[in-house]
């Protein structure tokens, strides 16, 4: 069926909600089960933005295109750092359960929904996909 007209809109009108309280749902992003929050490290901030940013954007692309398409120079250079840090293919299911986590937070129970979960939840997991992908022709190249 593809993604639809309906998930793209969840995903962007809440994104739009989200933006307003960036650095703070930034913080809660990374906080997944501890009361301490890393204050003042523009580096998980950055990449938390990053994560919301992009899946937003495959949102866009999997409703017009019918797949999530990075630039290859971006998948490179994601498949290269993700591969440097050491990460594994769990890593990428606790950033999608803290994003998700992070976005029910920010939206609030009343505007929370299944629906808005899938579609996060899909546009996650095709830009996971193309991330792990090019991970792994890096991991060949080496």
């Amino acid at each position: 069926m593809g993604f639809t007209e309906k998930q793209e809109a969840l995903v962007k009108e809440s994104w739009e909600v989200l933006k307003q309280n960036i650095p703070e749902l930034s913080l809660r992003f990374f906080t997944i089960d501890s009361e301490e929050i890393p204050q003042n490290n523009p580096k998980l901030k950055a990449h938390a933005v990053k994560v919301f940013k992009m899946t937003c954007e495959s949102a866009i692309q999997l409703r017009e295109k019918g797949e999530v398409v990075v630039a290859d120079t971006t998948l490179k250079y994601l498949g290269s750092v993700h591969l440097k840090n050491g990460v594994i293919d769990p890593h990428f299911e606790v950033v999608k359960e803290a994003l998700l986590r992070t976005i029910k937070e920010g939206m609030g129970e009343e505007k929370w929904s299944d629906e808005m979960k899938s579609a996060w939840g899909e546009a996650y997991d095709q830009l996971a996909a193309a991330i792990k992908a090019e991970m792994k022709e890096e991991e060949v190249a080496v």
